[in-house]
């Protein structure tokens, strides 16, 4: 068990090397300037020159990602290029709406997705599960931005048909307002969970029809218990295995949607901030605000695969 944590966390560690290699490379072949956009369309050369001075950016590639590690290491992610406001304290301040966005939405999606994926697996061979499981194939594809605004016109204060939930902005006390707060993120966390909610169902579906075939649920019905119970009591524990993968795959899509969501509905989130930081060619921090993100799903993955460890005991046998 310790040499496979330790393997895995030498796999996270590995992965987090090779995505920031990735991300900074990349985004210094965009096009565009950022010394331009630092200095403006009027900046002379000499004036641009004392701007890539200033912020290192006439040093080599290598040089520059050396000292961007080099800063990683200590914890400290620099500062903008566009405000020289230090990057970590923005992140913190972002990740307060964005990660409450992602766990409610997240809470959203399995409280859809479990219980219909159980009802439509049970029920498959009826209209019920037929038309459970087709609406979840539909509502998979539906795109994050379409869904939003779909939800803003049906439940969208002063503009919906149902005008009960803000579709536009957070409270400036932030969580001050808890109130006011939590249902700001309503809407988008409904945009996003109803969506990863569907790809939830599936999952849960695909589970749990194949273990009602299975000798144990077999075996247990024959003792007397009606399907449902043996599938409940014996079969939901493997069911279970599937579940906790699916949270690990839906991260991304939680977090890809909170970028979409939190546009769309004017939340200053982590999402909003790396759209504008984008548009501004604040690449320093650009690159540490994705290498957050994808550090976060990273981090996730791993959680789960121990969390498959404590689990499941077969698994906890074979890395022994």
């Amino acid at each position: 068990m310790l040499r496979h944590l330790l393997g895995r966390v030498l796999l996270f560690i590995l992965g987090l090397l090779v995505t920031s290699l990735v991300i900074f490379f990349t985004l210094r072949v965009l096009p565009g300037d950022v010394t331009q956009v630092l200095g403006g369309i009027k900046a002379t050369p000499q004036e641009l020159e004392t701007i890539r001075l200033a912020h290192g950016l006439d040093h080599s590639l290598a040089s520059q990602y050396a000292d961007w590690l080099a800063g990683l290491l200590r914890m400290n992610l620099g500062k903008s290029l566009i405000t020289s406001a230090p990057i970590g304290d923005e992140l913190v301040s972002k990740f307060q709406v964005t990660l409450p966005l992602c766990l409610l939405a997240l809470v959203i999606s399995l409280s859809i997705g479990i219980p219909l994926g159980i009802v439509s697996a049970l029920r498959h061979d009826r209209h019920l599960g037929a038309v459970i499981s087709f609406s979840a194939q539909s509502l998979a594809a539906v795109p994050a931005l379409w869904a939003g605004l779909l939800l803003v016109v049906l439940f969208g204060k002063g503009v919906g048909i149902v005008g009960v939930l803000p579709s536009q902005g957070f409270p400036r006390d932030g969580w001050g307002q808890p109130g006011k707060a939590f249902t700001a993120l309503l809407l988008p966390a409904l945009t996003i969970g109803i969506i990863e909610g569907a790809v939830v169902l599936r999952f849960v579906r695909s589970a749990v029809l194949e273990a009602i075939p299975q000798d144990y649920v077999r075996t247990a019905a024959a003792k007397g218990l009606t399907k449902t119970k043996a599938l409940l009591l014996h079969g939901l524990p493997n069911v279970s295995l599937a579940v906790i993968s699916v949270i690990a795959l839906q991260t991304a899509g939680l977090i890809t949607g909170a970028v979409l969501v939190e546009s769309l509905f004017n939340l200053p989130g982590v999402g909003r901030m790396l759209v504008a930081d984008v548009g501004n060619r604040d690449l320093v921090k650009v690159q540490s605000e994705v290498l957050f993100l994808t550090g976060l799903v990273l981090l996730i993955g791993l959680l789960i695969d121990l969390s498959h460890q404590l689990v499941d005991p077969r698994q906890r046998r074979l890395t022994t």
